[in-house]
């Protein structure tokens, strides 16, 4: 079955507190919809719906701290309890420690050694690969996942070549932040029919949307809320171009943080699982799911039709 993972860096289910949780507040239309009305919030997991599912996630994972980016990644990638196995949660970027979990047992590793074909979606501009290369810039734990598998980051040309997304799916953050004034433009609804197009030609994709983690750190309400009300609009276009047999659509975090803009910092909350697709599959795929552990071997098992889950 083909698998499209969603990855939100940053998201909690936190209380229905308008003052203070964008995810209360913004105008998400086509979410509520397949959420019977309800918003993204605690008191709305567990659901399932006939378009959706949703379930809270632990992302602590009985370590003490607030959850980081480098070992939630980590877990979501393989299924390890990375922060238990270390003692501590670590981020932004993996530390040595972080980046020895993701070599050679990640998902992008395992499926490309059965034979599936995976990607991550996103494009990266060309002043990343510059800053990769002259030791500036690290790798965060995602695209140190992909290309330890031996796959390749897509790159500005490929984004030109309609391959890949930018990371804020519209292409308005290259324009605006990067300065590449001729690079494409989408609407939200635009750029998930695109998502969609994309990801059939894979049996795993991926996409990083990092936008979320960044607007908590912010604590800017009104930038959160077009985070999210783009965000919709994405949802929108991708499922009016994607059918139950097309596969399964999840959405997932590594910690919390925007749904809490009292604060700079990661937060403590669940993270959200959001599953989209036939209902069947997603009860198979949610059977065995309590924490960020359970999320890639449920991929794997989804995915690997061979039988080389892990």
């Amino acid at each position: 079955m083909r698998c499209l993972f969603i990855f939100l860096d940053g998201v909690g289910l936190g209380e229905d507190d308008p003052q203070k949780n964008p995810l209360a507040r913004a105008r998400m239309p086509y979410l509520e919809s397949l959420l019977d009305g309800k918003k993204l919030l605690a008191s709305s997991a567990p659901f399932d719906g006939e378009r959706a599912s949703l379930r809270a996630l632990d992302a602590a994972l009985g370590v003490d701290g607030l959850p980081q980016s480098a070992t939630g990644q980590a877990v979501l990638l393989t299924g390890i309890n990375v922060p238990a196995a270390l003692g501590y949660h670590y981020g932004p970027k993996p530390n040595p420690q972080t980046a020895a979990f993701l070599d050679g047992q990640n998902i992008f590793s395992i499926l490309t050694q059965t034979g599936k074909r995976a990607a991550l979606l996103n494009a990266y501009p060309r002043g990343y690969f510059e800053g990769i290369e002259s030791g500036k810039r690290l790798y965060s734990a995602i695209p140190l996942a992909l290309t330890n598998a031996g796959l390749k980051l897509f790159t500005q040309e490929d984004y030109y070549a309609a391959n890949a997304l930018s990371a804020d799916f519209t292409g308005a953050g290259w324009r605006e932040f990067l300065g590449v004034s001729d690079s494409p433009l989408f609407t939200p609804q635009q750029a998930g029919a695109e998502l969609a197009r994309l990801a059939k030609r894979y049996d795993f994709s991926f996409f990083e949307y990092w936008a979320s983690d960044y607007a908590g750190h912010k604590q800017d309400m009104n930038w959160a809320l077009n985070q999210l009300e783009n965000l919709d609009g994405v949802l929108s276009g991708l499922m009016q171009n994607w059918r139950g047999e097309d596969g399964l659509i999840l959405l997932t975090s590594d910690h919390g943080n925007m749904e809490d803009l009292s604060t700079r910092r990661h937060t403590s909350a669940p993270v959200p699982l959001l599953m989209l697709g036939a209902a069947s599959a997603r009860q198979t795929f949610l059977e065995n799911i309590k924490d960020l552990t359970g999320v890639a071997p449920a991929i794997l098992t989804a995915v690997n039709a061979d039988g080389a889950a892990r």
